[in-house]
């Protein structure tokens, strides 16, 4: 193999020129040779039989070339890469010229990791939120525990919000059931907003035995095209209504829902509890703050092809963000009305900052000549088998030792970034005429990946997909979906 050229294109484009001489590559056609011959009908031959020079008397001098070329090229093409010190981002473009009984010439062109620069990176001064918890936090949150530890009492009185009533409804399109829009002892919380709009408050002061007929006109933007900004009547039995019981909060509760004895303990481990989540976010908040100044000052062409490697993991991290909720992407991407187009656009501000972030972190390694140190490598693949539960044989299969070792070089180089910077006590006022950033420009650390919030599905009929079902899965379409 023979590196004839090297030449940069635009945008840290690379094209090589790489020869494979006659021997090699005569090596590798009778390789080729003698892995095909089984399979090609000769005259007077039995498969496999024929002599090399009678098949290709009859196919052609080249028939194994091709062969021969796949087998050759692309350990040819990373002999060449490592020759060049180059680092590839994507797989190459490779294109074959002048191929015949002395070998072979081919182009490979691959975008790589660009050089970038950047200013200061050291002893940066950032604003850092404070991480304070305030008394109503703690108790709004003790009074969402006591929700989802209430109890559901059959009143006799008229529904009023916050009550659940238990009922049957059926849809009607101009006098005619309409599909999806049908559903029997239904549980609906009133002013939980599951409902289409103005559903559940026209239920409001209805008691058991009652029977309303509720007009409503359907959302102009409704998901269902044959439903959307029609006016229907949905037909309804109210069977019970039930009043939301909460416990008491008291030192009984907290032996029930804890592993403390009393409440006031339970409240300090909440407490607590927020004060830690707190503290992460002003961490986040100040280390973003951070990589936004050094994002400013760096200049330098950065492959799409490295802008999109973020993106798909960004667009994966999503979809097993949504399954971990109870649902899968093709859903939420039915429910909400998008398609993967779409998607892309919506993350890709994102993917291009995780990018910046990733190129800042490599070239700071550089800068400091940062390295792991004896062992780190192995304790961070056997953290990773812990973690996952695989055997550290499969997640060295599955994670590639360069890859690994750029992640926790870049978990140093940000570490060097927070340890030299200065935490500020106020928000910086922005320069003049500059303008306050755009949030969705701000850098994300990719090392603290976020999965955006989802969307809020648009309602099927009558109740809409919850917004954060608990590793659910979401009940199939049926007669329900369409007062959602």
């Amino acid at each position: 193999m023979t590196v004839k050229s090297v030449e940069k294109k635009e945008k840290s484009l690379v094209e090589l020129t790489v020869e494979v001489g006659a021997g090699e590559f005569s090596a590798a056609v009778d390789r080729a040779f003698r892995k095909n011959a089984g399979r090609m009908n000769v005259p007077g031959f039995r498969k496999g039989k024929a002599p090399r020079k009678i098949i290709e008397s009859i196919y052609g001098v080249g028939v194994f070339y091709q062969d021969a070329v796949n087998d050759t090229w692309p350990e040819a093409y990373e002999e060449a890469v490592e020759a060049g010190g180059l680092e590839p981002v994507e797989r190459p473009e490779v294109e074959v010229e002048e191929i015949g009984a002395e070998g072979y010439t081919f182009t490979a062109r691959v975008h790589v990791y660009p050089e970038i620069e950047i200013g200061q990176y050291k002893g940066l001064a950032a604003y850092a939120p404070p991480a304070a918890v305030e008394e109503a936090e703690v108790d709004a949150e003790i009074r969402r525990l006591r929700e989802r530890n209430a109890s559901l009492v059959t009143v006799e009185r008229a529904a009023k919000t916050g009550d659940t009533v238990i009922l049957d409804y059926e849809g009607f399109l101009d006098g005619r059931p309409f599909e999806g829009g049908k559903g029997e002892r239904q549980t609906l919380e009133l002013g939980s907003g599951r409902f289409i709009p103005g559903f559940e408050e026209k239920l409001i002061g209805a008691e058991a035995g009652d029977a309303p007929d509720i007009e409503l006109t359907f959302p102009e933007d409704y998901h269902a095209e044959h439903l959307a900004g029609k006016s229907v009547v949905f037909r309804c039995k109210i069977h019970e209504v039930k009043e939301k019981m909460l416990p008491e909060a008291d030192d009984e509760f907290a032996k029930d829902v804890s592993e403390f004895d009393t409440l006031e303990e339970y409240k300090g481990s909440v407490r607590e509890r927020i004060l830690h989540a707190r503290e992460h976010e002003s961490e986040h908040a100040f280390e973003n703050a951070l990589l936004e100044k050094i994002i400013s000052t760096l200049t330098g062409d950065i492959p799409d092809a490295i802008i999109q490697r973020h993106l798909e993991d960004i667009l994966n991290d999503f979809a097993g963000n949504l399954r971990q909720r109870g649902m899968e992407l093709q859903t939420y991407m039915r429910v909400t009305g998008t398609d993967g187009k779409a998607l892309a656009e919506q993350f890709r501000p994102q993917a291009e900052n995780h990018a910046k972030c990733s190129l800042i972190f490599d070239k700071i390694a550089k800068l400091e000549n940062l390295s792991l140190g004896e062992g780190e490598l192995d304790g961070e693949y056997a953290r990773l088998a812990e973690m996952y539960g695989m055997a550290e044989a499969e997640v060295r299969r599955s994670v590639p030792e360069k890859s690994l070792t750029r992640d926790l070089l870049a978990l140093k180089a940000s570490k060097l970034i927070t340890e030299t910077a200065v935490r500020l006590d106020a928000p910086e006022e922005p320069p003049p005429g500059s303008g306050a950033p755009e949030e969705e420009s701000k850098p994300k650390k990719p090392a603290a990946k976020k999965a955006a919030p989802a969307k809020e599905p648009p309602a099927g009929g009558g109740e809409k997909p919850k917004k954060t079902p608990a590793k659910k899965k979401p009940a199939e379409t049926n007669s329900e979906e369409a007062a959602q």
